[in-house]
């Protein structure tokens, strides 16, 4: 558990656009976690409406359909990259939520064969210090029908990037129809959230290979009809933000969550665009586009220790007389804020990013120092 997992397949010659863009997604996770809007731009783009679709647009950008050759062994990678970290991750976590229980914290399900193994795939937030990472499980599993579905496709000649995004996007509106009607929860929420995702995942693909030469509009013309189409969907909507991990939140039918999908992807895509040339040798924002699964899977832990901290000081000292003890031991999403000052939000996403990029700098450490290995963070 010594090597660096990126949610994105790594190249050697790396993509720093999309390097930045990854670094981007996960700022906006981590804020949306905190409940910062700083980067909603006004509120037109509500993370909820989009961030996880970015980061399944990223990982369909680096599809490789040379893959369905060997579809074993992609899966038997895909595992080791995704599930593996992950379910040892997840038996830390279990862990910790023991040791916290002894110490008077009710957060998280006790661990058990169920949680450990069978709950990541129903809902992923057993433990809840990990509940970020649910996005893994699900990534790992549209993957690998992905690779299922093109491969039964290509077996009978077609190999059609439009056929396959309407194919996609008829199994996307299908799953958001039975949402509304009550239909997934539990078990159906597994094939919900592959039937959600697949659309996503495969505008990424599409984009690489039929729209990226095209993308060629000026800023000023890209980003005005980007805003209007926001502004007009916020106007004629009951509101953008969806819930990807429990599959339903979806008030205005089966279209819009797939609109306003693609307008957050195609606003933070050419935002990256822009800043590529400036942030290309940016050592933080490289370390963060490589470790986003560092981020997702430790980003609550790191708002624990913040919050941690504050308690320990208002122990020692008598500040922070309106620190909430209950709320600390019961709720993972509780964030303190010293005076009530919302600007203490930006400490967490600050904390949320920096302290898992340490720990994942710690690790890799660790495992060069014991294995003789010297890659660069991301490629393993």
């Amino acid at each position: 558990m010594g090597q660096a997992v990126t949610l994105r397949p790594a190249a050697q010659n790396r993509d720093r656009q999309f390097d930045i863009l990854s670094a981007l997604a996960m700022l906006l996770v981590v804020m949306g976690h905190v409940d910062e809007g700083m980067l909603t731009i006004g509120g037109l783009f509500p993370y909820y409406s989009f961030h996880i679709a970015l980061f399944l647009f990223i990982s369909g950008y680096f599809y490789v359909p040379e893959k369905e050759a060997h579809i074993g062994a992609y899966l038997a990678g895909k595992a080791r990259r995704l599930l593996l970290p992950y379910f040892i991750w997840n038996a830390f976590y279990g862990l910790l939520v023991v040791c916290l229980r002894a110490a008077g914290f009710y957060i998280g399900n006790v661990p058990s064969l169920w949680t450990l193994f069978v709950e990541p795939f129903l809902s992923g937030h057993q433990f809840l210090y990990n509940a970020p990472a649910w996005f893994v499980p699900a990534l790992f599993l549209t993957e690998v029908v992905n690779v299922m579905i093109r491969r039964l496709l290509r077996a009978i000649g077609l190999r059609n990037e439009w056929a396959l995004m309407g194919m996609y996007l008829c199994l996307g509106f299908l799953v958001v129809w039975l949402s509304a009607g009550g239909r997934v929860y539990d078990w159906y929420r597994i094939p919900g959230r592959i039937m959600y995702m697949l659309p996503c995942y495969q505008m990424g693909r599409l984009y690489r290979e039929r729209l990226k030469r095209h993308d060629t509009l000026p800023d000023w013309l890209y980003f005005g009809i980007l805003l209007i189409a926001q502004l007009l969907l916020a106007c004629f909507s009951n509101g953008l933000a969806v819930s990807a991990a429990w599959v339903n939140g979806f008030s205005n039918g089966p279209v819009v969550p797939y609109i306003t999908a693609a307008t957050g992807i195609a606003f933070w895509l050419r935002v990256s665009r822009i800043l590529e040339p400036a942030l290309a040798k940016s050592r933080f924002f490289n370390r963060l586009g490589q470790n986003t699964y560092a981020v997702m899977l430790h980003q609550v832990l790191a708002f624990f220790v913040v919050k941690g901290m504050f308690a320990l000081a208002g122990a020692a000292t008598g500040w922070f007389a309106d620190f909430d003890w209950n709320a600390f031991r019961t709720d993972v999403y509780y964030f303190y804020l010293p005076g009530g000052l919302t600007q203490f939000k930006m400490l967490y996403v600050i904390a949320g990013v920096a302290l898992p990029l340490l720990l994942q700098r710690g690790i890799d450490a660790v495992w060069q120092r014991i294995t003789g290995l010297q890659d660069e963070p991301g490629v393993r």
